[in-house]
């Protein structure tokens, strides 16, 4: 009886230990994937979708700064980053 339950509990040490290292990973890639829209910080051509009326999606802005097309950027950081015309926004903005 005690093998058994020796077996057993090195079996629940294990599960438990592969457990808790799946969840650290699912949060390492949850922290580290996590992004935002960023409105008005792409270059002409180089925002991933939503360059407004005339567009129809990534790659399409027209001007430098376009505040109505987004870049994803890391969460966090958008309204951090300095363009010419200010900052960037989480919501589409009035551009020159």
């Amino acid at each position: 009886m005690k093998t058994q339950t020796k077996i057993a509990t090195i079996a629940a040490s294990a599960l438990a230990l592969a457990l808790s290292a799946a969840a650290a990973n699912a949060t390492l890639s949850v922290t580290t994937s996590s992004t935002e829209h960023c409105y008005g910080v792409a270059l002409a051509g180089e925002n991933d979708c939503a360059a407004g009326p005339g567009t129809s999606c990534a790659g399409t802005s027209t001007v430098d700064y376009q505040g109505n097309a987004w870049s994803n950027v890391p969460a966090g950081t958008c309204e951090s980053i300095e363009t010419p015309y200010g900052p960037g926004s989480l919501t589409p903005i009035e551009r020159p």
